[in-house]
């Protein structure tokens, strides 16, 4: 299998984001991401075990990116508050810039298999500590309640986000998702800081 970098594997990446935006993970075969990616059938093989890794790959890269300019960002801002902002900011404006995206990681991904689950739960995972570090920051710099349960601050944060964005993607990406940024940060303020 060919290393998994250079344009091919990129074409072929962004290729399956649109077929499976546009038809669904189920419907979209091989050969017509092949088609979209203007590659022979064969050459997605040479990248790809299957259409399952197809789908894993393309979080893994896409959200892995995502995760890396979001902590490069984060890092940059001064408060734990700054920092929750940015991740709010972050997480909407990415999937806002790409509604086909948004589509495959809020529908399809919920329709994949176990295999899929296991496959994308490593960069899951480190988006979750992302989040619980920008937690963990404000509890100890006094800015949020001592007393929260990180995990769980973890899971709201996140689960806010998700269900927003899912929302957003099923009626069809019409208003402006970064909108939400500002409501939704004060929102997690005013249940981190219990004030």
């Amino acid at each position: 299998m060919a290393k998994k970098t250079g344009e091919k594997y990129q074409a072929i990446i962004d290729a399956a984001v649109r077929v499976i935006a546009r038809q669904g993970y189920h419907n979209a075969q091989v050969s017509k991401i092949a088609k979209e990616a203007k590659v022979a059938d064969g050459t997605i093989y040479l990248y790809f075990e299957n259409k399952d890794d197809i789908l894993i790959s393309l979080f893994n890269e896409k959200m892995g990116n995502f995760i890396e300019t979001c902590r490069e960002r984060i890092s940059e801002a001064t408060s734990a508050e700054q920092k929750l902002f940015v991740l709010v900011h972050a997480h909407f404006s990415q999937l806002s810039q790409n509604h086909e995206l948004a589509k495959v990681t809020q529908i399809e991904l919920r329709q994949s298999n176990p295999i899929i689950s296991e496959g994308i739960g490593n960069v899951m995972k480190q988006y979750f500590t992302l989040i619980g570090e920008v937690i963990g920051e404000g509890m100890e710099s006094g800015i949020f309640r001592p007393d929260l349960d990180v995990r769980l601050a973890r899971k709201m944060i996140f689960g806010t986000l998700d269900e927003v964005t899912t929302a957003w993607v099923m009626k069809q990406c019409k208003y402006d998702l970064v909108s939400y940024v500002h409501p939704i940060h004060n929102l997690f303020l005013h249940g981190l800081m219990g004030k």
